[in-house]
C-alpha cells in the first residue's frame, strides 16, 4: 500500500475536513482518505503510487492549497497553481496581513466603534458619526475580513459550507445592513458597524489562538525531530573526517566524543560509556553501553569515547521509525471521529436553516427588520464547526505526543480509543516478565551419557540460532571450553524447538510436547525435571530419535524483571485481569506467574495456540491486550484488540502490534492504559463540550438573548477551550514517576 502525506492549508472547521476527503476520495485509484484538521494533514493511501499533480488539482479546485510537507510541490504543479482557486487564497496572504498582525490592526479599527458601548455602560452618552464608524469598519470586513469571503464563495460554489461561510454571511448581513440605515438617513441611525467589526476581530484573535495551541500539540514532533544531528564524525582510512548526515553509510565507523549526539544506530566497538536516551525511550537515567551493544541515533553520549558502527540510517533508523509511527497515530481517526464527520456534513446547512427561520420569526414577531437580521447573524456566528473537527484530532495528538516521550509509542489513533477499553491482558513470559537472558543453570545426561558429550552435543545444534536458550547452550560451552562440532541440516520447530544432524546422527533439542510427539521417553529424567520445573526452571531435552533416544536433559534459569510484580499489581488495581501465556513448561510458568501474582497461568502453547486462545478470550465479551516481544508472540499480537509489543523484541512483533514500549519494561503496560483512558476522556469532553456548545447557543442566539459580539468571543473561544483542554494531557506521567 502507498501511503502519501499532504499538506492543506486553508481548512477552517470539520465541514473544510470532510470536504477535502470527498474531494481526495474521488480521485482514481485512491483507496483510503484521513484529513486532521489539528495538523493540517492529509493521509492518502492507494495500491499504486499517484501523481501528486493530480492529488493537488483535486484539492486545489475545491478552493484549498495542497503541498508536499516540505514544500516542495513539483514544478509543473507550482506553474499551474495560477490558475487555480486555491492561488486566491496565496494572493490574499501576499496582499493581507495574516496571525497577530491581523488581529492587532482589526483591533485597533474595532476599538473605536465598541468605546461608545462602554461609554455608556458608565452613563456617558457619546457616539461616532456614522460615516467615521463605516471608514473604521470597512477595512476590517473587506480586507482584514477577505479570508472569509475568498474561502466561503469557494466553498458555496462546491456546494459545501464552512465557518468561513458562516462569518462571511453573519458579517455581511449586519454590514449592509448598517449601509442601509446610514444611506436611509435620519437623525440618529442605529448602525452595526461595532458587530460585523467586533466578530471579525474576534474570530481571527480565535483563530491566531488556535494556531498556537495547535502548534504546542505538535511539540512532541518537533522534539523528536530536533534529535536528528546534521553531521556526524566517520573514520575513514585512519582519518576522522566529519561529514553530512546523508553521507553516512551502513558498516561506516563513526566516533562519538562525550557530550556529543549519536549520530546513526549502531553496535558499539570499542570504549565504554553511559547513554542519555529519554527522548527516545522515556529512561529517565542514562544507560550503560560497552562493546557489543547497540546504540540509538539522537541519544547523548556521556563521560566516554564510543567508536560505532552504523548499523541502520535514514528511514530505517530507530528514531525515524519513532516518528514516523508517532505521525502516523497523530494522521489517523478514532472510530468515535466518524460521528463527528457525519454531524458535520450536514451541520453548516442545518444552520443556514436556522438563521432563515430566526430571521423570518423575529421579523414576523417585532415587525423589525434591524433586530431580525441582527438575531439570525448570531446565530450564524455562534454556530461554528471549529470545536467539533478539533475534539478529537487535539486529544490524540496531545495524547500520542506524551505517550512518546514517556517510551510508549501508539501505532493509531483505534488503538489509543480501544486501549482504554482493556479488560484482560496477557503476557508472554520470557523477555516480557522476565529478563530473556537465560543461563544454563543444570545439566542432567541420561544414563551412559558423558555430560561434556551432552554439552557438545547441544551447542552443535543450537549453534547460529538467535534464541535466548540457545545462547545461553553457547556461552555454557564456550566458557567450559567444550568444542562444538559440525552440524548440518539445522532446522528450527517453530514452538517446540530444533532438529540438526551431527556426525551422521539425527538430533532434536527441544520442549517435552516435542520429545513426545517424537515418541521419545523421558522416564529416565521425568523425576528430575519435575523437581527442576518446581524451583522455576525452564527445562529441554536432547534426543536421537531412532537411534540412542534420550541423551539429557539442559534446565536454564532466567531472572524475573525487577519491575514485573510492581506491573502486574498495577494492573490488578485498575481492574484488570492478568494471565500469562507461554510455550515454556507447566511448573516453570507456575513459579514466575505465582512469584509474580498472576492470576491465570497457561503454559506449553505453541505460537498457534496463543493466538486461539486470545480469541476464545475475546469471544467471552472482554478486551484483549497481549504483551509479547518474540517473533511466536506475533499472532497472538495481531490477534489480541490491542497488541502491545516490546521494543527489545522483533521488528515482526512490533508490526503486529498497535502499541510499542521503548524499554522493556512491564509497568509501561499500564502507563499505555493509563494515558488511552486519560485520552479517551479528553475526547468524551471535547465532544461534549463541542456539542453543548451549540446545543445552548443556536438557541440564546436565535431568541435573541446573545449579541453578535459576545457569540463571535464565545465562537472563537470554543476552539481554543477545546484544544488547551487537550494540552492538559501532556502533564501525564506514569505513576512511577508522578
Amino acid at each position: 500500500m502507498n501511503q502519501q502525506a499532504i499538506k492543506i492549508d486553508g481548512m477552517s472547521c470539520a465541514s473544510c475536513v470532510g470536504r477535502v476527503e470527498r474531494v481526495l476520495a474521488a480521485v482514481p485509484g485512491v483507496d483510503k482518505v484521513s484529513v486532521n484538521l489539528a495538523t493540517e494533514m492529509a493521509r492518502v493511501e492507494s495500491a499504486q503510487p499517484l501523481d501528486f499533480s493530480v492529488l493537488k488539482q483535486a484539492v486545489d479546485k475545491a478552493g484549498y492549497e495542497a503541498s508536499l510537507p516540505a514544500d516542495a510541490a513539483p514544478a509543473t504543479a507550482a506553474d499551474a497553481d495560477a490558475q487555480t482557486p486555491a492561488a486566491a487564497l496565496s494572493a490574499h496572504r501576499r496582499y493581507a496581513p495574516t496571525g497577530g498582525l491581523a488581529v492587532v490592526l482589526a483591533a485597533l479599527f474595532s476599538l473605536p466603534l465598541v468605546l461608545p458601548m462602554v461609554l455608556e455602560m458608565a452613563g456617558i452618552e457619546w457616539m461616532l458619526d456614522g460615516r467615521i464608524q463605516w471608514l473604521l469598519a470597512t477595512p476590517v470586513q473587506f480586507w482584514l475580513g477577505a479570508r472569509f469571503y475568498r474561502a466561503g464563495w469557494l466553498a458555496a460554489r462546491a456546494r459545501s459550507g464552512n465557518m468561513d461561510l458562516l462569518v462571511a454571511l453573519g458579517t455581511s448581513a449586519a454590514y449592509g445592513l448598517s449601509i442601509y440605515q446610514l444611506l436611509a438617513g435620519g437623525d440618529m441611525p442605529h448602525l452595526y458597524f461595532e458587530a460585523s467589526a467586533v466578530v471579525i476581530t474576534l474570530v481571527l484573535l480565535g483563530k491566531w489562538l488556535e494556531a498556537r495551541a495547535k502548534r504546542q500539540t505538535a511539540a512532541a514532533i518537533r522534539a523528536l525531530q530536533t534529535l536528528r544531528p546534521e553531521s556526524a564524525r566517520v573514520r575513514r582510512g585512519g582519518q576522522d573526517v566529519d561529514v553530512a548526515i546523508h553521507e553516512v553509510r551502513v558498516d561506516d565507523i563513526i566516533v562519538v566524543r562525550p557530550g556529543e549526539r549519536i549520530a546513526a544506530d549502531g553496535v558499539v566497538m570499542e570504549g565504554a560509556s553511559h547513554v542519555d536516551e529519554a527522548l527516545i525511550t522515556g529512561e529517565s537515567l542514562p544507560v550503560a553501553r560497552h562493546a557489543g551493544e547497540r546504540v540509538t541515533g539522537g541519544a547523548i553520549n556521556g563521560e566516554g569515547l564510543l567508536l560505532v558502527r552504523v548499523s541502520a540510517i535514514g528511514a530505517e533508523s530507530t528514531l525515524s521509525r519513532i516518528i514516523r509511527l508517532v505521525e502516523d497515530a497523530q494522521a489517523a481517526k478514532a472510530p468515535v471521529q466518524h460521528l463527528v464527520d457525519r454531524v458535520s456534513a450536514v451541520f453548516v446547512p442545518v444552520v443556514l436553516v436556522l438563521a432563515l427561520l430566526t430571521f423570518a420569526g423575529w421579523w414576523l414577531y417585532v415587525g423589525d427588520a434591524g433586530q431580525a437580521i441582527i438575531n439570525a447573524v448570531a446565530v450564524l456566528v455562534i454556530a461554528c464547526p471549529c470545536a467539533l473537527g478539533l475534539a478529537t484530532p487535539a486529544a490524540i495528538m496531545a495524547g500520542t505526543g506524551v505517550a512518546a516521550r514517556h517510551g510508549i509509542l501508539i501505532k493509531d489513533a483505534e488503538a489509543l480509543e480501544l486501549a482504554h477499553r482493556i479488560t484482560t491482558v496477557a503476557f508472554d513470559k520470557t523477555g516480557t516478565l522476565t529478563e530473556g537472558r537465560p543461563s544454563l543453570a543444570v545439566l542432567a545426561p541420561a544414563p551412559g551419557v558423558d555430560e561434556t558429550r551432552l554439552l557438545s552435543l547441544a551447542a552443535a545444534v543450537q549453534r547460529g540460532s538467535e534464541h535466548a536458550l540457545a545462547r545461553a547452550v553457547q556461552q555454557a560451552a564456550e566458557a567450559r571450553a567444550v568444542p562444538a562440532p559440525v552440524a548440518t541440516g539445522i532446522s528450527a520447530l517453530p514452538g517446540r524447538g530444533v532438529a540438526a544432524t551431527v556426525d551422521g546422527v539425527q538430533l532434536i533439542l527441544g520442549s517435552t510436547r516435542l520429545m513426545r510427539e517424537q515418541a521419545i521417553s523421558l522416564q529416565a529424567l521425568s523425576a528430575r525435571a519435575e523437581e527442576l520445573e518446581r524451583q522455576g526452571h525452564t527445562v529441554s531435552w536432547l534426543a536421537a530419535p531412532g537411534a540412542d533416544g534420550l541423551l539429557g536433559l539442559l534446565a536454564f534459569g532466567d531472572r524475573i524483571k525487577p519491575q514485573a510484580q510492581a506491573a502486574v499489581q498495577a494492573l490488578h488495581a485498575m481492574q484488570i485481569q492478568t494471565i500469562l501465556l507461554t510455550g515454556d513448561n507447566q511448573g516453570s510458568a507456575d513459579a514466575v506467574g505465582k512469584q509474580l501474582g498472576v492470576k491465570r497461568v497457561i503454559a506449553n502453547m505453541l505460537p498457534a495456540d496463543k493466538a486461539a486462545t486470545i480469541g476464545t478470550l475475546k469471544t467471552d465479551g472482554a478486551t484483549i491486550a497481549m504483551v509479547g516481544d518474540g517473533i511466536n508472540d506475533a499472532p497472538a499480537l495481531a490477534a489480541a484488540d490491542v497488541g502491545i509489543a516490546m521494543s527489545s523484541g522483533t521488528d515482526v512483533a512490533m508490526h503486529a502490534a498497535g502499541i510499542t514500549l521503548m524499554r522493556g519494561d512491564p509497568a509501561l503496560v499500564a502507563a499505555a492504559i493509563s494515558i488511552s483512558r486519560r485520552s479517551y476522556s479528553k475526547i468524551r469532553q471535547n465532544l461534549f463540550w463541542a456539542f453543548i456548545y451549540n446545543l445552548i447557543g443556536i438557541p440564546l442566539a436565535a431568541f435573541g438573548l446573545l449579541n453578535p459580539m459576545v457569540a463571535g468571543g464565545a465562537m472563537a473561544l470554543s476552539s481554543v477551550s477545546v484544544i488547551s483542554n487537550a494540552l492538559l494531557l501532556r502533564r501525564w506521567k506514569p505513576e512511577n514517576q508522578a
